[in-house]
């Protein structure tokens, strides 16, 4: 499966494997998802929002895609479950061997096991921060342990797992969590530290998996499985600048965007949201780049990306 075109329509020049430093794998899978299908059609709706995203970021003052954002092919593997897992993992692994930034967007959160695994093994003491409504930690569901409901069940067990904006569980995830590293949303709204707990929580290598039903229903409707009493924007970028502010993060997934054709708000946010982590990441190196050239933006919008089975 193929892309017809670059990231967000940035020149060649931007989109190039051998010189970009981040690197972007699309994962459009939705085989484990059980109330709201449409995550696989997710990433193609995050890139269509991207095309029409403005390329400079007012706040970081930066156009980090001239960092180089190179769209990796589509991850179609969908025999099984486990196979999508073990594909995710080997093409996450191979990117990271070659010193790029790894991003990946779903697809359902099954997908983050093998992205996880990869930079599990890849990173001492690695911390998996987990922004999701859902606690994810079964150890099987419907048979498999490679759900979107098992998403960070094997990274509790590797990994040290903060768990961020939790408001729907199931009472057996009681028995895998780690209550001390789980920020409830009920106790988050009368805890004006809670930030700053998330952040003692963390290890210096952090990944993020960014499940977009840990926003509020309100602003990010289109989702699987919306849970009300979720965070809001400006809160949650003001967590994730504090976590690449202070950490090292090594890499991130966003997934479970199912998008509504009648309303595109919640394919923006996740177009904004991807390019402002980016932003946050490569802030520091781009402070003395970003005017040699003039600022560019939304270059050759006008096509669409399609996906193709090879």
């Amino acid at each position: 499966m193929e892309t017809t075109k670059n990231y967000a329509g940035i020149s060649n020049e931007f989109a190039l494997q051998e010189t970009a430093k981040i690197v972007l794998i699309p994962v459009p899978y939705d085989g484990t998802s059980t109330w709201g299908k449409g995550a696989d059609k997710g990433p193609n709706a995050f890139l269509e929002a991207s095309e029409n995203m403005e390329l400079y970021d007012i706040e970081t003052e930066t156009e980090v895609y001239r960092q180089g954002i190179y769209l990796a092919d589509a991850i179609t593997e969908n025999s099984s479950p486990e196979a999508v897992v073990n594909k995710v993992h080997e093409t996450t692994k191979k990117y990271i061997k070659r010193n790029k930034f790894v991003t990946l967007f779903g697809g359902e959160h099954s997908i983050s096991i093998g992205s996880i695994r990869a930079f599990n093994e890849h990173f001492e003491n690695l911390t998996v921060l987990q922004l999701d409504a859902h606690a994810d930690l079964r150890e099987t569901y419907e048979g498999t342990p490679y759900n979107h409901a098992c998403a960070v069940h094997e990274a509790n067990k590797t990994s040290n797992l903060v768990q961020v904006g939790i408001r729907s569980m199931d009472l057996i995830e009681k028995t895998f969590m780690n209550e001390e590293h789980t920020f409830f949303a009920h106790v988050m709204i009368n805890d004006d530290f809670w930030m700053d707990k998330v952040l003692e929580a963390c290890t210096e290598n952090v990944f993020i998996t960014f499940d977009l039903d840990a926003f509020d229903p309100s602003i990010m409707p289109s989702t699987g499985t919306p849970e009300p009493g979720g965070l809001l924007w400006y809160e949650t970028l003001e967590l994730l600048k504090m976590v690449f502010e202070e950490k090292n993060v090594v890499g991130f997934d966003i997934v479970e965007l199912c998008p509504n054709p009648a309303d595109k708000s919640s394919d923006f946010l996740a177009a904004k949201l991807y390019y402002k982590m980016l932003s946050y990441k490569f802030n520091e190196a781009q402070v003395d780049e970003e005017y040699e050239s003039g600022f560019t933006s939304k270059e050759n919008n006008n096509q669409k990306f399609k996906f193709e089975d090879e």
